[in-house]
């Protein structure tokens, strides 16, 4: 089995996704869009994960290989392979599928609770996850609901945190993927955002704080991906 992703910016990779791809023997390959726009065959691997990114979905002009990945993400989709959208990512899915995508009431960037919606506690994508969980959250921009989907989760702060379609395709306004060394990296290239004062924006030393355990977010990876593998 194979497993590709599509990384925007050098510093947010997908860190503890790798670990699970390692563990799982999983073949791992990548397409850095900061670097190149050619892209796989869809036929060439077997599940797809789109990262992260300070970018917005409609910065094709800034951005010349965002139109290419929306046609690409559609594809991909049609293939009927699972794909899993984080952050930018999710939004780019649910733009592709027809959504909108706009500014959320607030930014939301440090560690939150999300909480599954009666739809993610039966969803297959979401099974084994518990009803509420931490997460890890950084983002100004919030998707919509495509055509079809189901909100699959939400917070305090914002409404859609994830979404599923037809079970395959998976968007994650959170990231799951967080390690202390990915935090390290973002927090070191988006400080800037960090001296907004919000209810929703935490200091950088409160999200580096030291002793935080980052165990259970990845086993909630760790389900998720293993369950969208069973898909493949």
């Amino acid at each position: 089995m194979k497993l590709h992703y599509l990384q925007h910016v050098p510093f947010e990779g997908p860190a503890a996704i790798l670990e699970w791809a390692v563990e799982r023997n999983w073949d791992r390959d990548a397409t850095m869009l900061f670097e190149s726009m050619e892209l796989p065959d869809p036929d060439s691997f077997d599940m797809l994960v789109v990262m992260g990114g300070p970018m917005g979905v409609f910065d094709e002009e800034q951005y010349p290989w965002l139109a290419p990945e929306k046609e690409f993400l559609k594809k991909v989709i049609d293939s009927g392979r699972p794909v899993l959208g984080i952050c930018l990512g999710a939004q780019l899915l649910a733009n592709v599928l027809g959504a909108h995508v706009q500014k959320n009431i607030v930014k939301e960037i440090g560690w939150y609770p999300v909480s599954l919606t009666p739809p993610g506690w039966s969803s297959p994508v979401f099974k084994g996850i518990p009803a509420t969980f931490d997460a890890f959250h950084w983002h100004g921009d919030m998707f919509r609901i495509p055509e079809g989907g189901l909100q699959t989760a939400n917070s305090e702060a914002c409404p859609n945190q994830a979404f599923t379609w037809n079970d395959r395709v998976v968007g994650l306004q959170f990231h799951l993927e967080t390690t202390r060394e990915s935090l390290e990296s973002l927090v070191s290239n988006c400080a800037d955002e960090l001296r907004v004062e919000s209810e929703y924006i935490q200091r950088p030393e409160e999200i580096l704080a030291e002793g935080r355990d980052y165990t259970p977010m990845r086993q909630n990876l760790f389900q998720l991906l293993d369950n969208m593998a069973a898909m493949a």
